[in-house]
């Protein structure tokens, strides 16, 4: 299997890649993932402080609890730029960590990050990877972890057969930010309708300085066109437990989260998508993850007890091997 500078990723793709990965969702993903890694952590408003830290290790204890940290060896699906393995180990889940993921853009943008944070020296490798083969012997590891990642893969039980196959016996999968059905819906609709209104307000006289130059407004159009095509699933809560037992998973448990939070989540990200950034400023982010705390801990303490689990945005699955 390729190691992360082999192939080279290829930051755009053109109209003739983009018709052909219409037809093929593994060459989606890459041409996709290598376009989008020099600027995701922006994008998503990815770091690697306490803010992110926190988030990731809770998402972590949320489903699976924290009783058998710190873990040997950690692996990673679909790594990206390594923003859920890397902040867990911060946090303190496992001594060493693989991350992998089908770009090699996303691949060298992990690693990159795994070394700015010191954590390269014989602590954390790379590798490209395709989740269903994944290139590691067997019982290699004490945990496996995804953010977002198991609906970009075709086949999700034939990966999870994969992850048991490299767990050592009674090790531990989680996986978070997986879109369910219904969330999907509102929030693909929430963030048109968001561009849509941005994008026009921002031309009328005088806002034209609250408005992404015309070319990289256009990029992220033809990203988004990419977008469709990666996005292979939307789960629905007992469809995915279902799937985990059928790739022999045992324990498994899946949970949901944001449901306000969602729906104000994505509008915000759209317009951080369509705005300058030095427009939005610190207050803007301030705002938007405040807000953001203050609806998930009214998802969790209040509207969890009431709402059906499938209404929520974001599934997280747990088992073991």
């Amino acid at each position: 299997m390729s190691r992360a500078a082999e192939p080279a990723p290829n930051p755009h793709a053109t109209a003739e890649q983009v018709a052909a990965a219409r037809r093929d969702p593994k060459l989606a993903n890459v041409l996709y993932h290598d376009w989008e890694a020099g600027s995701y952590d922006e994008k998503w408003s990815i770091s690697y402080d306490e803010r992110c830290i926190t988030y990731a290790a809770d998402r972590f204890r949320h489903i699976a609890g924290d009783a058998d940290w710190p873990y040997a060896r950690a692996l990673e699906l679909g790594c990206g730029t390594g923003f859920f393995l890397l902040n867990l180990m911060q946090a303190g889940l496992a001594e060493r960590g693989s991350l992998t993921d089908l770009s090699p853009g996303m691949v060298q943008a992990a690693l990159r990050n795994a070394g700015s944070l010191g954590l390269c020296e014989g602590r954390v490798d790379g590798r490209v990877a395709d989740a269903e083969r994944i290139p590691y012997d067997d019982d290699t590891f004490d945990v496996v972890v995804g953010h977002a990642v198991l609906h970009h893969i075709p086949d999700v039980e034939g990966a999870l057969r994969e992850v048991l196959r490299v767990l050592r016996p009674g090790g531990r999968f989680v996986f978070a930010g997986e879109p369910t059905r219904i969330g999907d819906r509102y929030a693909r609709r929430l963030g048109a309708l968001t561009w849509k209104t941005v994008t026009t307000v921002t031309r009328l006289p005088g806002l034209g300085g609250w408005r992404r130059p015309q070319a990289e407004l256009d990029e992220s159009s033809r990203a988004a066109a990419l977008e469709a095509v990666v996005d292979q699933h939307v789960f629905e809560p007992a469809e995915l437990e279902a799937i985990a037992h059928r790739a022999g998973a045992g324990d498994v448990r899946v949970v949901t989260e944001e449901f306000t939070a969602a729906m104000l989540g994505w509008p915000l990200r759209t317009v951080e998508a369509a705005v300058p950034a030095e427009k939005l400023g610190m207050r803007w982010a301030m705002f938007a993850y405040r807000s953001w705390q203050r609806l998930s801990w009214l998802d969790r303490q209040v509207l969890s007890r009431v709402v059906p689990r499938g209404w929520f945005y974001n599934a997280l699955i747990t088992g073991t091997a």
